[in-house]
């Protein structure tokens, strides 16, 4: 049956508009380039690629089915590098990466019903796959004409978008400008979307190709301890096909059909197979057999693995480790088979510490009785007192069983519960959260106060309460020295029992703070709690800083007098060949008094005072 446009471009909307599950690509410095690494999984990690069928059921009809294909049919691995050194044949599925920006081609289809994006720019295919080898599958560039005697597929990753594009047995008609296939198909990575029942794609089952190779940068590179994919296989007849297949390509009578799934046992006569080899590459793609298996996508070779081209690989290895694997070796699992997918629940909810003190934060916890499906769990929160709050509601991350919130509580001076309320799916879990009465604080907080040049002057101490009290709280307070001293600089201060009455919140303390012109730096003394009743102290201290307003006392000598020579002011008297009429100060800070300043001034040259009175033109100005 042939679909019209509208219902092609249809299908790949409705590909598109699947719920995302959107995992992290991100593109290579240079596009675009065959062969760079993709980030795993390639599809959402519940996609069926990635399920783990470790544990599903053997198919009642396993060993019929191993005897079809041959039980000592060995493995052969279907990928590897150049044919030879520098040649134009390779083994395995090159792949194109390129970024969103990479212009649209349009592919005129054999199979124009069941492909997408039949009769418009659709497909980003580079312009080196034309005339460049090794981007199309067999190695020959596009533009030779090998539809007769290869596959000739076409694989492209948007590494922008996260979107495969596949083609099947392409052709580049130079002399017509365009691009000719037998199918192809379209594939957002971001989704689980499956193709239209019935339909191909590039390959016979329906499923996209990529997925299932086998790649050299997750294979061998140490640092990727698993791999967490299904792998390709051909065998030569298929009969029908089942779930995740969505095409027939045969009716064998005996045969697997497209989308069986095979897998390899872990233990074979009391030994596990997969430890046939001492090489690391081929145990650790062995182990993918055995927790994610194989799945049956095309007619080919029996026991054919599909994988990337790579001049990496090493066949002289692989091949040999293949070998020692045998159809007797792998079970077929129940054919159709689905995981059995748990439908979440709201499972509780609760709160720690609890109690909690009243004024700390808490944390909520909702936990799931399963993984929580495509697009998270919103759970709807709620609090029934007024002694804590909690958000409106909290999210449980596709995949997970549990989330957490924050639970702010309420400073108070008595204990007080509620019911902490969690509802996902029409149903309500509850928890009771206790919040003890939070302990009063009493603090005193620093101060300080310009001393004056005489008299006094006051300096306020403000003690205070974290929250109002219902009872009196009492406390003694006093003064002690620190730079500065009692009797000379503040007047020294102690009282007991000072009350804060009961609703209130603080207390002033005023000591008395002596003014004088003494040069001297800022003082400072404290001032300290004890003795509380009815709360606790928080900040038991306070400084007090007696800040001074007095000319600033010399830390040094002053600088060398212009027309000396000297690099500081010495204490020493000067030479009779440097004194002026007026005799100089004995010391620098003599130049400070009276007296002294005038004979200071006399030992300077006119020259400099004229300098000196422009600068201080300048200044003023």
């Amino acid at each position: 049956m042939r679909c019209p446009l509208l219902c092609r471009l249809l299908a790949s909307s409705l590909l598109l508009l699947a719920v995302p599950a959107v995992l992290a690509q991100s593109c290579p410095a240079t596009v675009p380039v065959q062969g760079a690494p993709v980030a795993a999984p390639v599809f959402p990690a519940d996609n069926w690629w990635n399920t783990d069928i470790s544990a599903a059921p053997v198919d009642a009809s396993s060993a019929s089915y191993i005897s079809f294909i041959g039980g000592t049919r060995a493995l052969h691995p279907d990928f590897g590098g150049e044919e030879s050194p520098g040649s134009t044949n390779i083994y395995g599925f090159p792949y194109a990466i390129v970024n969103g920006s990479q212009p649209k081609q349009t592919v005129t289809f054999d199979y124009d019903d069941e492909s997408d994006g039949n009769g418009v720019a659709f497909y980003p295919i580079p312009a080196q796959a034309i005339s460049q080898v090794h981007w199309v599958e067999g190695g020959a560039a596009g533009n030779v004409d090998q539809r007769g005697s290869s596959d000739r597929h076409l694989l492209m990753i948007d590494c922008t978008n996260r979107h495969l594009y596949e083609l099947y047995n392409v052709y580049y008609n130079a002399s017509q400008n365009r691009w000719y296939a037998g199918s192809g198909a379209f594939f957002d990575l971001n989704t689980n979307g499956r193709r239209p029942e019935g339909w191909t794609s590039a390959d016979a089952s329906g499923l996209a190709i990529f997925p299932g190779l086998v790649r050299y940068d997750e294979a061998a590179n140490a640092a990727v301890p698993e791999i967490t994919h299904a792998l390709r296989v051909t065998l030569r007849a298929s009969n029908g096909h089942v779930y995740p297949a969505s095409h027939s390509a045969g009716s064998t009578s005996g045969a697997l059909p497209m989308g069986a799934r095979l897998r390899l046992k872990t233990n074979v006569g009391g030994v596990d197979p997969a430890l046939r080899t001492s090489d690391p590459i081929s145990r650790k793609i062995f182990r993918a057999m055995q927790k994610y298996g194989l799945i049956m996508v095309d007619n080919g070779s029996d026991l054919y693995i599909s994988g990337t081209f790579d001049v990496r690989w090493n066949n002289g290895t692989l091949n040999p480790a293949f070998a020692t694997l045998k159809a007797s070796d792998f079970e077929v699992i129940q054919l159709g088979w689905k995981p059995v997918v748990a439908t979440a629940a709201l499972n509780a909810v609760s709160a720690a510490p609890n109690p909690v003190t009243g004024g700390q934060t808490a944390t909520g916890t909702v936990t799931l009785t399963a993984a929580a499906p495509s697009g998270g769990a919103q759970v709807a929160l709620s609090s029934a007192s007024s002694a804590f709050s909690v958000p409106a509601n909290v999210s449980v991350a596709q995949g997970a069983t549990s989330a957490t919130f924050p639970i702010t509580t309420i400073a108070s001076n008595s204990l007080a519960s509620g019911t902490l309320s969690a509802t996902y799916a029409g149903v309500t879990r509850t928890s009771t959260l206790t919040v003890n009465a939070a302990p009063l604080a009493l603090s005193i907080g620093d101060a300080s106060v310009i001393e004056g040049k005489n008299g006094t002057v006051g300096m306020t101490f403000n003690v205070t309460l974290s929250r109002p009290s219902t009872a009196a709280v009492s406390y003694n307070i006093a003064t002690a020295n620190g730079t500065a001293t009692a009797g000379s600089d503040y007047v020294a201060r102690s009282l007991s029992s000072e009350t804060i009455p009961a609703g209130q919140t603080s207390r002033t303390f005023v000591v008395t703070v002596n003014g004088d012109q003494q040069r001297e730096p800022n003082e400072a003394f404290t001032v300290t709690l004890s003795g509380a009743a009815g709360a606790t102290l928080a900040d038991a201290q306070a400084t007090g800083t007696i800040v001074s307003d007095d000319a600033r006392v010399m830390s040094g000598p002053l600088p060398a007098r212009p027309g000396t020579g000297n690099t500081t002011q010495s204490s020493q008297p000067v030479s009779a060949a440097a004194q002026s009429p007026a005799p100089a100060p004995a010391s620098s800070n003599a130049c400070l008094s009276r007296d002294g300043a005038l004979g200071c001034l006399r030992q300077i040259p006119f020259q400099w005072l004229e300098a000196w009175s422009r600068l201080r033109t300048l200044l003023t100005d």
